[in-house]
């Protein structure tokens, strides 16, 4: 695996042509929406991005190639009194899976946590991805397969459009 993986600067105009390039590209895969993002969106993702203050962007490259993304914000864990870094988009393009990156990007998203002092690192995934889930597990995300079902989170949304 020849991967560097680091925090992208959204104030480096080709730092922010890659969040937005692996953005969209999980937007068209069958793993995202399976849809290209709507031209309001991508106009407005990338200022959207910069003016939310708690954005943790990390980029995964193959060589000078974008071809990853883990797309963090942080929070507050009130139990724990201190900052999480909840990890809410992960994208590994379809070049490179298989060769471990996606594992190499929550090691980078878990080390970007310590660095901001974050309790832990929470996130999402869809019940049916069970290769997302393969890969969380592998990682140490809980709960895992020995965890009773009364331990689980679920995570809820309510569109308000």
């Amino acid at each position: 695996m020849d991967f560097e993986i680091r925090r992208a600067d959204l104030a480096n105009d080709r730092d922010a042509e890659a969040v937005a390039a692996m953005i969209e590209r999980y937007a068209k895969d069958p793993f995202g929406a399976n849809a290209e993002l709507p031209a309001d969106v991508r106009e407005r993702l990338i200022p959207g991005l910069r003016e939310h203050p708690t954005t943790v962007p990390i980029l995964a490259f193959d060589a000078e190639r974008p071809v990853g993304i883990a797309l963090c914000f942080l929070g507050f864990s009130s139990f724990a009194a201190r900052r999480l870094l909840n990890l809410h988009d992960l994208f590994v393009a379809e070049e490179a899976r298989g060769r471990g990156l996606g594992r190499a990007l929550l090691e980078g998203v878990a080390d970007e946590a310590r660095k901001l002092g974050a309790a832990k690192v929470t996130l999402e995934v869809l019940v049916g991805n069970a290769r997302a889930r393969g890969v969380y597990d592998a990682a140490g995300f809980l709960p895992g397969r020995d965890a009773p079902p009364e331990d689980w989170t679920l995570f809820l949304t309510r569109p308000l459009d």
